[in-house]
């Protein structure tokens, strides 16, 4: 025996690439566009002397203003260092029973990274032939359930009522829907928090408030359950949020004008790149996010793929089953989007 035999070994999630020159970075799903202008302000004044202070560790002005924006008590509001630091709490609190949890075979790649250094059996639930969820598989026994809605790498949007009647089903485990997308189009399940005490809702800075950078995520729920998250978290970590983020964050939020105008400027770009794409031979399901989900009936995703890396456009692929014809492609500014209908339409016509 050695210390290696009592390692825990994982296969980690592996990220979409970070050029380190400049090129058209699609592969992401990033906001094209900068935060807030009152996100600048905070910086520009921040006060630096305030970094050898540990911060608030309740995060208190970022919980505020995000319980204000939402209207939702700040007892049912959690915060982390990005969604995926909410997420991958929420797995190590909340999915510790002997049967799997479920989540789909075509989702966020990270779930089953966590399932697997938690040590959480899991099973992996086929999206039907159109990438949606087919709800009667949700209804048994099990350990818990995650799904992002809109899910990833897909962009395909569940209803409401769909996704409330796989909550029905499941009174006796903890319900994840990952939001990170849901300001694309989509409508949030936010208000079935206070009908399902089992409930978690998880959104993320990443996307829509153009933050990915300062790396800050939060959730939503009954205030039984993120009373349970808050203990796992300051039984971790008591300061996992730094001054600035909580206070950029906090400004960010507040700039409400900014973001929907953000929002809609990247829904108008996605719309006007579904129907350029249409136009090559292109086809996907209806994204309801920040990004398409396509492939092409004459050329392999590897192809496309690598074609489109030469020529310094960043997509995201993978080879795996059902989708390795697929290209996940971020919605950048217009005139990214339109380079990048410029160079598939030269390689294919």
């Amino acid at each position: 025996m050695s210390w290696e035999d009592y390692v825990r070994k994982v296969v980690p999630y592996v990220p979409g690439e970070q050029p380190q020159k400049k090129v058209i970075k699609l592969n992401t799903n990033e906001c094209p566009y900068p935060p807030a202008p009152k996100v600048q302000e905070i910086i520009d004044k921040f006060n630096y002397d305030t970094l050898r202070l540990y911060p608030d560790p309740e995060a208190g002005a970022l919980v505020s203003a995000i319980s204000d924006y939402y209207n939702v008590p700040k007892d049912q509001v959690f915060v982390g260092v990005g969604s995926d630091d909410v997420l991958s709490m929420s797995f190590l609190t909340f999915f510790n029973s002997d049967k799997p949890i479920l989540f789909p075979d075509i989702t966020y790649s990270f779930y089953d990274v966590w399932a697997e250094l938690y040590h959480i059996p899991y099973k992996q639930m086929p999206l039907d032939d159109e990438f949606r969820i087919k709800k009667e598989d949700y209804y048994t026994p099990s350990g818990g359930i995650i799904f992002p809605n809109p899910n990833a790498p897909t962009g395909v949007f569940e209803d409401i009522s769909e996704i409330e009647d796989i909550i029905e089903h499941n009174p006796d485990v903890v319900v994840i829907i990952d939001e990170a997308y849901i300001d694309f189009g989509g409508k949030s399940v936010l208000p079935l928090i206070d009908k399902y005490e089992n409930l978690l809702v998880v959104q993320t800075f990443s996307k829509s408030r153009a933050m990915a950078g300062m790396r800050i995520g939060y959730a939503f729920g009954s205030k039984k359950l993120i009373g349970y998250l808050q203990d796992a978290k300051f039984s971790f970590n008591s300061y996992t949020m730094n001054r600035p983020s909580i206070e950029a964050g906090a400004a960010s939020v507040q700039d409400k004008e900014y973001f929907e105008a953000t929002v809609k400027k990247i829904i108008a770009t996605r719309e006007r790149t579904k129907k350029a794409l249409k136009d090559l031979g292109f086809t996907f399901p209806d994204s309801m996010s920040n990004f398409i989900f396509a492939k092409h009936e004459k050329y392999s995703g590897d192809e496309l793929f690598e074609m489109l890396k030469q020529k310094g456009i960043y997509v995201r692929h993978w080879n795996k089953d059902r989708i390795s014809d697929y290209l996940r492609i971020t919605i950048g500014t217009d005139d990214e989007m339109d380079e990048l209908i410029k160079v598939l339409g030269e390689y294919i016509k």
